[in-house]
């Protein structure tokens, strides 16, 4: 066997160049010590006031001050933690020091950041005391209320009030309950600070024998931040001193850090930049200059500041901080007189070197460095100094600049995807260290040396990194790989350019934001085709005054988002079309605009062809995109029609959608085919597949009818039906149920058989089991409204069934044509076990014990012979469905949490796994017909398959949406929701619905276009209920507590407000023996089951349940099942209150 390489690697000396137990407080107190009158920090407030100034003595002071008080008040006993929320002051290096020397760790809380946020980083660190300064209390209490109680004491003379925390009962962890880290930790139960090891020795023999670090470690972490959270939910980053003091020892090495330095705090509290600007300050006995957050967003005031009144000599920032600047950057900040001995950038991209040398004066001297790491390993990883040579202004050379060599103690390797070596060519930084870890979320223990994935790409050449880029900074465009910051870094290079961003928005067009010189800027893109292939250049160009920051001084991409949204609204409602006339005229103006030609040029001639005039696959799609954006409208079929044929078409084309009135629009037009295809055969329209198989089953075909949740429904009631490629879709299938009376004491749900005239036996499809409503209401339901209802539903818990551990599946409930009394609930659950119950009774007919925790709801063959359900082990188990023995077992290579569906022509199953990969598997031969990759990120949900057109329709933790093939595993098409699909999708006859993360439920057509979207105010882990009857209402909740139902024109019909986060699917229903209209059931996490009026919103009926829910709830006749996370699966009647009381049906 070949010798496996190891990754391109690279590390620093050792950290035994420094004292193993330095803090970053014995440090200053070293520095105090030698320098105690020198100016330790000097606040400007930038007005007409003197700035403040305090010496190390005076610094030392206070902290002892705060110090003795919290050690006082405290119960420091343990790992220890207290908040500060405070804005940026003259006191702010005493209250670090002074938590600090406890010994405490100090968390910064944002006065600014949004109040979920922070109130999600306190309680996710179980913070028990937060230090608040004293002008910002209420704004603290007004922020949090509700949250939590607390008490408060004021601090004598140092400018704070302490806050005792005792938390309420709330979930302020909103996106994954109860998910599980890489390490198996349950995020909703781990509770590391209960963990405290009084025996430190005996702790630091265990991990120190093993090679792991502990967090519970005695006075071992220095700071605790919080990532962003732009990817999602915002990870926790414990720090110890020994990780971030050998960094900040060797900076001050390098950048030759004295005591008459004057270092700038550029970075907030929360980015951790800040700590290295503090302290590498605080332990040189430097003086660290501090301004308001406001004066950082004011160039001409902050230059001013920083170079002409205080001198600064050593600036560390973001390249986005610096661009503030603008013109003073040549004048003042880089000229040749400048203060500003060392420059060091870091926390984005470097700039081009084109770019930096115009920033730069005549004979400025100031030394440029390149810094480089991540919040997950604080603070850096590696520095480069940019040689004076490559800066000179005589030289026009303009190579990439390396990231540099590894800061003290810290190891940096690259790994291709595979995890092999990557010597020369391109990786995935890897950063880490013997001691330079951070505990991440609900770490406890960390094995010494562990690497941390940074998700930044690089070429390594010559034993050097150069940055490519993140993750999601690439983008495929066109078949091409792209990566945005280079389009940016190209754009900023332009003379007429001040400074810019771009943004891929909506993962559809590339847009270029400019802050301009002068007003040759409109000309940008067309010189950036000089220096850029087609495919990298934007779709559109936006002239904006100022780019917007994040608090962290970086580009906030999505107030970009916010800002072409809204210029695109205001276009949109200025570029109203008056008619034909007009129509034809725009057309030939963004013709010649997006093809170069002179606006006085000739009239297009209609019959030239866009291709053969210049135009390529990317200007068609600008030529697509600015059609629609004129139209105000999608329109279907544009795109072949701009590809293939005349401006003439072209102009019928559109002429037919924007004005049926004039061209009545033909609704058999051509569907537009996505250009996008990466990996899988792509198709643009619907056809029936030649390959159709029909699978032998197993004798003894059982005819029945299964529901599943979110309205999901198998009917095979004949022995036709069985060959039936239509009885897969949404519940709707008319059942003649027994009408409940007075003398009925029996919930049973009866079928009236009839022969028909071939003498085979099917059901007489008689009355819905599921239907909806259209009446719409505004807001949820007053108290005197639902007084004022005719009926109102009780719930009352039939049977309950022990499952052992939490119930998150949703139940399968099949009932057989022939003997509706057997109906069975099938449902596993965590503790690995899978029950077959009696609808009726609640008795179990079967358990089996599966390898692993069930999340998977079941789904049943087409034969109804067998049970299918996937497993946290990776397997896909085939259970019989009257004894539960194992007919086969299926593998994957990662858990599968999706559940399976099945097609009822074929019989094949499919199913998702969190291996990326979509299987199709065929139970009767026991074999896997083919499996798909699905581009990154797992299969959560359970895939859709839609019978016209005959599509598979699978979305992926990734944000993909892809329609697939049933029959051959080849892509059909796929769009990008952007953010995770936890959310399973469901079909209409026109259209395919889904949730997503990002708070919006997005709507396509079977062809892949996007019809609309609809915005909630929190992540859509729901999926989309459709009804099959009337097919105009969508319904669907989501984490802001709301259950909505929405027409498929994605406008509201109604909202309701429930009492918690809504992550369950609704189930539509219509049961005869209730004598109501058609009604909803939906659960929230809190345990509440609620029966709403469909058409309405209105609650019909509620009960509450002893503990939290996931599981989707599904109802049969009047009987309402659903899983619990106190172990149970639960199955509830629901009776008409009115009849109730007087036949006790219930």
């Amino acid at each position: 066997m070949a010798r496996r390489r190891r990754p391109w690697r690279a590390a620093s000396a050792g950290t035994e160049d420094y004292a193993p137990k330095m803090t970053l407080q014995k440090m200053v107190h070293q520095a105090a010590s030698l320098y105690s009158d020198r100016k330790a920090v000097c606040f400007d407030e930038c007005n007409d006031k003197s700035p403040v100034f305090y010496t190390y003595k005076e610094v030392v002071s206070l902290a002892t001050e705060l110090t003795v008080f919290l050690q006082h008040y405290c119960d420091h006993r343990g790992t220890f933690e207290i908040g500060l929320y405070c804005y940026p002051g003259i006191n702010l290096p005493s209250w670090i020091l002074g938590i600090l020397q406890v010994p405490a760790a100090y968390s910064p809380l944002d006065p600014d950041a949004p109040p979920v946020l922070s109130t999600y980083f306190m309680k996710k660190c179980n913070l028990q005391y937060i230090l608040v300064e004293n002008d910002k209390i209420n704004k603290f209490k007004i922020s949090h209320a509700g949250w939590f109680y607390q008490s408060s004491f004021a601090i004598d003379h140092v400018g704070l009030t302490l806050f005792q925390i005792n938390w309420n009962d709330v979930d302020v962890n909103l996106l994954f309950d109860g998910a599980e880290d890489k390490s198996g930790i349950s995020k909703a139960t781990s509770n590391w600070e209960t963990d405290y090891v009084a025996d430190l020795d005996q702790l630091k023999a265990k991990t120190s024998q093993r090679g792991y670090m502990d967090v519970r470690q005695q006075h071992s972490l220095a700071y605790i931040l919080h990532t962003s959270g732009t990817t999602g939910i915002p990870k926790i980053v414990r720090v110890p001193h020994k990780c971030i003091v050998p960094n900040i020892l060797h900076l001050q090495s390098l950048f030759k850090i004295t005591p008459d330095d004057i270092l700038f705090m550029a970075s907030p509290l929360t980015f951790d930049p800040s700590v290295v600007e503090l302290f590498i300050a605080l332990i040189s006995g430097a003086s660290l200059l501090i301004v308001p957050n406001p004066i950082k967003m004011m160039p001409l005031k902050l230059s001013a500041a920083l170079f002409h009144r205080h001198r600064v000599t050593v600036l560390q920032a973001t390249p986005t901080f610096l661009r503030r600047f603008g013109a003073q950057l040549k004048s003042t900040v880089l000229s040749a007189s400048t203060s500003l001995r060392v420059l060091a950038l870091g926390g984005e991209a470097f700039p081009a070197l084109n770019v930096l040398r115009s920033w730069k004066g005549r004979e400025n001297k100031t030394h440029v460095f390149n810094l480089y790491g991540i919040t997950e390993v604080s603070s850096w990883a590696t520095c480069y100094r940019i040689p004076e040579e490559v800066l000179s202004s005589d030289l026009r050379f303009d190579s990439p600049v390396p990231l540099g060599s590894p800061l003290l103690g810290t190891t940096v390797e690259v790994r291709d995807a595979t995890g092999s070596a990557v010597l020369d060519g391109e990786g995935q930084v890897f950063i880490g260290g013997k001691e330079r870890i951070c505990f991440l979320d609900d770490e406890v223990i960390v094995p010494s040396n562990t690497m941390r994935e940074t998700g930044d790409f690089v070429r390594v050449k010559d034993a050097e990194m150069f940055f490519l880029g993140r993750k999601d900074s690439q983008i495929k465009r066109h078949g091409k790989r792209l990566n945005i910051e280079c389009v940016q870094q190209a754009a900023e290079g332009l003379c007429h350019v001040e400074t810019c961003a771009v943004i891929w928005y909506q993962q559809k067009k590339l847009i270029l934001f400019v802050v301009p010189k002068d007003n040759l800027a409109r000309d940008t893109l067309k010189e950036l085709q000089k220096h850029l292939p087609t495919y990298a250049i934007p779709d559109e160009l936006v002239l904006i005054e100022t780019l917007p920051f994040t608090l962290h001084g970086k580009i906030d991409v999505s107030e970009l988002s916010k800002i072409y949204s809204n210029h695109l609204n205001s276009r949109r409602h200025d570029s109203k079309l008056s008619g034909a006339e007009e129509l034809w005229e725009r057309l030939q103006y963004l013709w010649k605009s997006l093809l170069s030609l002179p606006d006085d040029s000739p009239s297009i001639s209609k019959d030239s062809l866009f291709l053969y005039s210049g135009g390529d696959s990317l200007k068609s799609l600008r030529f697509h995109d600015e059609i629609e954006n004129l139209a105000g409208k999608a329109i279907p079929g544009l795109l072949e029609v701009i590809l293939s044929s005349s401006i003439a078409q072209v102009y019928q084309h559109v002429l037919k959608a924007v004005f049926p009135s004039e061209d009545q629009m033909n609704h058999n037009t051509v569907k537009r085919t996505l250009t996008e295809n990466s990996g899988g055969e792509f198709h643009g329209e619907h056809t029936q597949s030649k390959s159709r198989r029909y699978f032998n089953a197993a004798a003894g075909l059982v005819a029945f009818i299964a529901l599943n949740r979110g309205n999901r429904m198998l009917s095979m009631t004949s022995p036709e039906s069985l060959m039936n490629p239509f009885n897969a879709g949404q519940a709707g299938t008319k059942l003649r149920q027994a009408s409940y009376s007075s003398a009925v004491t029996s919930n049973t749900m009866k079928y009236e058989v009839t022969e028909n005239k071939s003498g085979k036996i099917s059901p007489e499809i008689a009355r819905k089991a599921n239907e909806i409503g259209t009446r719409s209401v505004e807001q949820a339901p007053s108290e005197e409204t639902l007084l004022k209802m005719p009926e109102k539903l009780i719930l009352h818990v039939r049977w309950k069934s022990n499952m052992g551990k939490c119930v998150d599946a949703s139940p399968l409930v099949i009932i057989p044509a022939m003997d509706d009394l057997s109906a069975t609930v099938y449902v596993g659950s965590h503790s690995h076990t899978m029950q077959a119950i009696d609808l009726y009774s609640g008795k179990i007919k079967w358990e089996r014990i599966l390898g692993d925790r069930i999340e998977s709801s079941a789904c049943v063959s087409k034969c109804g012979n067998f049970i299918i359900v996937g497993c946290y082990n990776g397997l896909v188990y085939v259970l019989g469905s009257q004894n539960g023995e194992i007919h086969c077992i299926f593998t994957t290579e990662d858990a599968v949490k999706s559940s399976a569906v099945v097609h009822p022509s074929t019989g094949l199953v499919y199913i998702g796994s969190h291996d990326q990969h979509i299987y199709a598997l065929d139970i009767y031969k026991k074999e896997r017909v083919w499996k798909l990759h699905c581009e990154g990120g797992a299969v959560f949900s359970s895939p859709y398959l839609s019978i016209l057109p005959d599509h598979l329709y699978v979305a992926t933790l990734g944000g993909l949406l892809l329609a697939v093939n049933p029959d051959t595993g080849n892509k059909i098409w796929k769009s990008s929701c952007g953010k995770p699909l936890f959310s399973s999708p469901h079909c209409s006859e026109q259209y395919v619905c889904i949730g997503c993360v990002d708070g919006n439920v997005h709507c396509f057509s079977h062809s892949g276009e996007k019809v609309w979207q609809f915005s909630t105010s929190g992540p859509v882990f729901s999926s989309p209920c459709i009804s099959s009857l009337i097919k105009q209402e969508i319904y669907f909740g989501s984490h802001d507590c709301f259950i909505y139902c929405c027409n498929m024109e994605g406008n509201l019909l109604w909202k309701f407000e429930t009492s918690s986060s809504v992550y369950a699917t609704p189930f539509v229903f219509h049961s005869h023996d209730l004598e109501s209209e058609t009604l909803l059931a939906a659960t929230s996490t809190d345990g509440t089951v609620w029966v709403l009026n469909a058409k309405t919103g209105l609650v019909a009926g509620v009960e509450k349940l002893p503990g939290e829910v996931f599981s989707s709830p599904v109802v049969c006749g009047s009987k309402l099942v659903v899983g619990c996370r106190n172990d149970y699966v639960y199955c509830l009647d629901l009776c008409i209150a009115e009849k109730t009381r007087t036949t006790k049906m219930c």
